[in-house]
């Protein structure tokens, strides 16, 4: 691995890490969807997903708290969509209930990680 890549900040986040992992799995799940809702529900649920550690890092990589902040703000409101998508989702048949129940799991501990990084920084 490339000693350079160490030097972003955001990759000491676990929030960061969360997040990523996050996408994995929104991603795995997303790969049953009907093929119909690949330029749909699918690509909407996975562009949220990468959205929030991608401003996540974006924010860290930013020379003020200000800055910092309104990314982190960011990241929250795609956390609220893919929360949105995952609920559509599972009314629609598309996801079971246990995968639900991961991803809301995972939602609600990145939502929590996030407010405390917002609050610590204002």
């Amino acid at each position: 691995m490339d000693d350079r890549r160490n030097d972003y900040a955001h990759k000491r986040l676990d929030v960061w890490r969360v997040s990523v992992e996050l996408v994995v799995e929104v991603y795995g799940a997303t790969r049953v969807f009907p093929v119909q809702e690949i330029y749909g529900l699918t690509a909407q649920m996975r562009r949220a997903a990468v959205s929030i550690p991608s401003n996540i890092a974006e924010g860290a990589a930013r020379g003020s708290r200000r800055e910092w902040v309104r990314f982190l703000g960011i990241a929250r409101g795609s956390l609220a969509e893919l929360d949105t998508q995952l609920e559509i989702a599972q009314r629609l048949g598309y996801l079971q209930s246990s995968v639900l129940s991961v991803l809301a799991d995972r939602l609600d501990r990145i939502s929590r990680m996030l407010r405390r990084l917002s609050e610590a920084n204002r």
